[in-house]
Order: structure tokens, then sequence, then C-alpha cells
């Protein structure tokens, strides 16, 4: 998705921004490239506190105007990578929340609070999981060394609907330009000519400061300027057509020189991909072509051309699998899935697709097993979690599915999916207030404010409810009808 200069001028706003070259915009100038820095601005630091609020606003914004990946494969695999990253940053207090967005543009950004978001167009064009992770840990450097509380300065001198409301109406324009702009200039007292410049400065620290996050973290540090020069030398292959936005956040050759000068200065060893990031690429990939038929011709093809190892192979073996699957075709996929678990019966990515292609076939008892296999190796991943509670509902045992989504959520709260699930357990238990409970916070997570405050409002005038429900039920209602007020005064 690429927008005019006239679009961005008007939306670029208290945000940081990192809009990156898709394979098909190109740029000439070599000393100049145009590709955009990954910048915000000086100013001055609002309080965390103030951050952190402004971060949950931004957060359901995100998840009611963009396509986030909900796969919990998918979602799993940014959010470790996210926090392998962040986890060897000097600010470990400074929280974070990683995921995914399904759009094939090369893009991502990072919200207040910590946010950031990662178009799957990065994943798929990316030459290795080092490069990925150089996007990733810029994004980091830029929140941790408090370049991006910086940019709020001018929404802190409004309140903070108004600062929200301007970084939901940049979200707007991200899937809908012309609604992006009107929301832009629909905000009262905000001249959308005082713009926030991005510096050059806070670029060259988020890149120090990145390559060395990914040399802690165990990536590569050369896969930050990696990247850069992969989509120099795009640029070279196209004279014209490139957005004026793109003009106006110049990456210079000698930034990506700098870049590599500083990468080289760690010592060189083997880095290899993740058996994780193959797989998940792969899956990705089958979701961006457009048919699963044209999926299977170009894996099929890349699988017969392939001159690697067998290890080499099995991830365009999982993603034909994967993609045979999507197209029905079961037997094929049987096919695909007996070679990946011949290699390694314990996989969890291939007993999880095992499990599906039962599931699809309505073999619901053979997948039951798999998925109990899956969920005694490993009992706290998301995935295998979230599968075998499924499982447990289709073989009719909600209670056990009702326990297990319990227990994951005490130790990974505020899940969107897990609480759909955990609220279908306490349907099918017949807890009708519990059931309503959860719909009312899936509503919230969902970005949904009104509904939930309307819902937890039926909640007290139907059910009769304990001391404990009561109490907790009235909390909540008086936080979201708080939050509810804030977000009435956003005006888009």
């Amino acid at each position: 998705m690429y927008f005019s200069s006239h679009n961005y001028q008007k939306i670029r706003v208290v945000f940081i921004f990192l809009l990156l070259l898709s394979p098909n915009i190109l740029f000439a100038d070599s000393e100049d490239i145009s590709l955009p820095d990954f910048g915000d601005s000086a100013g001055s630091v609002i309080s965390p506190t103030y951050e952190r609020r402004l971060g949950q606003m931004f957060l359901k914004q995100v998840r009611q105007f963009s396509n986030i990946i909900n796969d919990p494969e998918v979602e799993s695999y940014i959010q470790a990578l996210g926090h392998n990253l962040s986890s060897h940053t000097d600010n470990i207090e400074q929280p974070f929340k990683f995921f995914m967005i399904d759009n094939p543009t090369i893009n991502a950004f990072a919200g207040p609070g910590g946010i950031i978001g990662i178009n799957s167009g990065i994943i798929l064009n990316s030459g290795s999981e080092s490069e990925l992770a150089g996007v990733v840990a810029h994004e980091i450097a830029h929140v941790t060394q408090r370049h991006l509380a910086r940019t709020f300065e001018e929404a802190k001198k409004f309140n903070l609907p108004t600062a929200a409301a301007m970084i939901g109406a940049l979200i707007i324009a991200t899937q809908d330009p012309a609604a992006g702009q009107a929301a832009i200039t629909g905000i009262a007292g905000f001249n959308v000519q005082n713009q926030i410049n991005f510096t050059r400065e806070n670029e060259e620290e988020a890149d120090r400061i990145g390559i060395s996050l990914l040399a802690k973290s165990g990536y590569d540090p050369r896969g930050m300027p990696s990247f850069f020069e992969r989509l120099q030398k795009l640029s070279k292959f196209s004279q014209s057509n490139a957005p004026d936005f793109f003009r106006t956040h110049p990456l210079t050759t000698s930034r990506i020189a700098d870049s590599r000068a500083r990468a080289e200065s760690f010592s060189k060893k083997s880095f290899k991909n993740s058996h994780t990031y193959e797989l998940v690429r792969y899956k990705l990939l089958v979701k961006s072509l457009k048919t699963p038929k044209e999926a299977i011709l170009f894996l099929r093809d890349r699988l017969e051309n392939n001159e690697g190892s067998l290890e080499e192979k099995l991830p365009i073996r999982y993603g034909l699998a994967y993609a045979y699957l999507a197209d029905r075709a079961f037997a094929h996929a049987n096919q695909q899935i007996k070679h990946l678990l011949k290699n390694n019966s314990n996989d969890v990515a291939y007993l999880l697709l095992a499990a599906k292609l039962e599931t699809e076939q309505s073999k619901y008892d053979d997948a039951f097993h798999i998925y109990k296999k899956a969920y005694e190796l490993f009992p706290d991943y998301k995935p295998v979690v979230m599968a075998y509670g499924r499982a447990l509902m289709d073989v009719g045992r909600a209670k056990e599915t009702r326990d297990i989504m319990k227990n994951y959520e005490r130790h990974h709260s505020h899940d969107l999916n897990s609480y759909a699930l955990l609220g279908q357990a306490e349907s099918a238990l017949g807890n009708e207030i519990e059931t309503a409970i959860l719909h009312a916070e899936y509503y919230y997570l969902a970005g949904e404010t009104k509904l939930a405050v309307e819902k937890l409002k039926f909640i007290k005038q139907r059910y009769k409810m304990d001391y404990y429900q009561e109490q907790r039920v009235t909390a909540r209602l008086t936080e979201l009808q708080y939050e509810l007020e804030l977000e009435e005064d956003i005006k888009i």
C-alpha cells in the first residue's frame, strides 16, 4: 500500500513510522537514496505513565483498523523474537508488545508504550532472520532511547484523547489514506502544518543501539546494514515513481556505510536462521499468494529445484503441506507431513500441522491424540495450548479446556484469542455470568470499548451475582466508562 505525498503531508503526526521500500518501489540516486528513515523527533520527554496510557489507547486503535495476524504460531514467533531483543536492552522495565500485520508491503512501526507492529512483507522480503531482527531492534532502540516519547511533545500540549486521536488517524490512514486525512483535519485545535521532522541524529543512534542489540541477542549485527544494502541495490533499477514522502526521509549511502562499519566491528561468526523463522516465512508465503493452488505450484517448483540438504528442504515441504491443506488436497498434504514427522516426530510445528490435517477431515479423535502429545511436550507454548483447548472442546471436555485456559491466562493476561476460547468453555459449562464477563473483556481487547461497557451494564441488570462477581464487574465498568469518555472525545 502506497500513499501520495499529499496524503502524508497531513498524516505525519506525533508518531514514529518506519516505512521501507517494497521490491517495486525503487530509486535512482545512489548518494541520496530515497528510503525513509526510521525516525522521530527531539522534544520534551513525556512521562512513562502518560506514554503507557497513550499506548493502551493506541493498541486498541491498531486492533480496530489494522489486520493483525492472529495465527498463534506467527504471533508467538514475532513476540519471542522481539522479547529476546528487548531483554538485552539497558531499560528492561520498558514493556513491549510485538505483533504482525497481514500486509505484504515492507513496512513496520513503533507506537507509544513500546508497541511495535511488523508487516508480513518485512519477513517475506528479508534475506535472513538477522535482517528481520535488525528492523525490530532499530524500533526497540527508538523506544528505549526515548526518541519516541519526544515525538509526543505536541500531543501532550493537547489532552490524552486528542493525542490518541492523532495516532489513531495515522492507523486509519495505513488502511485508507482518504479516511486518515479526514480524521486528521477533523481533530480540533490541531495544526497539520506543525509536523515533527525526523532527525538523522536519532536515526544514527537507533542504528548504533540496534546493531549492539543484535549482537547481544545472538543475531548477526550485519543484519541491519544488509537490509539497507538490499534496498539500495533494488533502488538502482528504477528512475521514477518514487513517492515524495520517501524523498523527505533520505537514507544516505554514508549512513548505510556507517551502519556497515559498526556491524563489522563485531567478530565474525556463523549465524543460522532459526527453524521457526523458516517455517513462519513459508506459512506467510502461502497466505500471501492469491490462491493455494498458486502456492502449490510455486513451492513444488522450489522443492524440485532445491539442491540443498534434506534439512534445508524441510521448510519448503512444510509450506507445501500447508498449501495442500488450504487447498483441501488432504492426500498430498499427508504425504508431505509424513516426510516432516519422519525427520522429527516431536517437532511442535509438524505435530500441529498433522493434527490440523486430521481436524480438517473431521477425524477429531485422531487430532485430539496428536494435540495431547504436543501439549505434554510443550505445555506453555501458546499455539499448542490454544489448539489443545479447542481439541478438548471438540470432544466435549469443556471443563478441561477451561482449566488449561485459566492456567494459561494466569501467566499470559490480556490475550484476545484465549479470552474467546475460555468464554466458549464457560458457555458450554452453563456459566452464564462468567461467559458474559469474558465477552465484555473480549470486546474491550478487540477495541470495542462501547460494546464492553454495554455488556457490563447488561450483566449488572440481568444477573444476580455473588459479592466477588459484583465487585469485579462494578470496578471494571467504572474503569471502562472513564476510558470510553476519553475515546468519545476523539471524534474519529
